[in-house]
């Protein structure tokens, strides 16, 4: 990430519909794994609610991420 903090990522994310709107289109565990990153939830604690090992979360954040872009894009701005 840039300089963006990920509170301020996070306080774009809330704001913005597109990105609801993108995260409520994606597989309920996709949604969710993207929603605890975006506020800060610790990695631990994501893969107890994903019921997934630890050495999982980084590609389900991945595909999660690829997945929600593209919705965004399907999404006019």
């Amino acid at each position: 990430m840039s300089t963006e903090t990920r509170a301020d990522v996070t306080a774009f994310h809330e704001t913005e519909p597109r990105y609801e709107t993108a995260l409520r289109r994606l597989p309920d565990a996709h949604s969710l794994a993207l929603r605890l990153r975006d506020a800060g939830v610790a990695d631990e604690v994501i893969c107890g609610y994903l019921q997934i090992e630890p050495e999982g979360l980084d590609s389900i954040i991945e595909l999660a991420q690829q997945k929600l872009d593209a919705e965004l894009n399907k999404i006019p701005e």
